[in-house]
């Protein structure tokens, strides 16, 4: 009866085995995907070479954003417009300040006052934020809009 138990208990134990040397061997398969064990080094290695590549892809692809963050900082990016009437017994509200700044605040300041008989376009460069030359009160509006 002991030698009963004992060839259940071998048996057992030799499926049990069998199970996991096919679930070894399935795992293994899935690893080498469609290599031989002789070449695991070179698999090894080309997974390393693989990752390598990837780092340095990393480094290339940050420093580009450094870049490109550097440059979007510097674009034209705040555009405002205030359209007005110069002339309270005439007109419309024909003439316009627009605003051109980057990040930093600098750019330009373009104005144009309508009248009947003629068209004046003036241009003021801003510098962090303020100009040089007396800005008009629709001039300073549009600077308060675009920061």
């Amino acid at each position: 009866m002991a030698i009963n138990i004992l060839i259940y208990v071998l048996g057992g134990l030799i499926i049990v085995l069998l199970v996991w040397m096919i679930m070894i061997e399935r795992r293994l398969r899935k690893f080498f995907a469609g290599k031989k064990a002789e070449s695991l080094e070179g698999l090894m290695i080309d997974i390393s070479d693989k990752v390598q590549n990837l780092k340095d892809t990393q480094v290339k692809l940050n420093d580009h954003l450094v870049l490109v963050d550097k440059r979007l900082g510097q674009s034209i990016r705040n555009i405002q417009t205030v359209r007005f009437n110069p002339f309270i017994d005439a007109g419309s509200n024909q003439s316009f300040a627009m605003s051109f700044l980057n990040d930093e605040g600098n750019g330009v300041i373009v104005s144009s006052l309508y009248a009947r008989d003629r068209m004046s376009i003036f241009a003021k460069p801003i510098t962090n934020g303020k100009s040089e030359f007396e800005l008009t009160i629709e001039e300073k509006e549009v600077l308060e809009k675009s920061k």
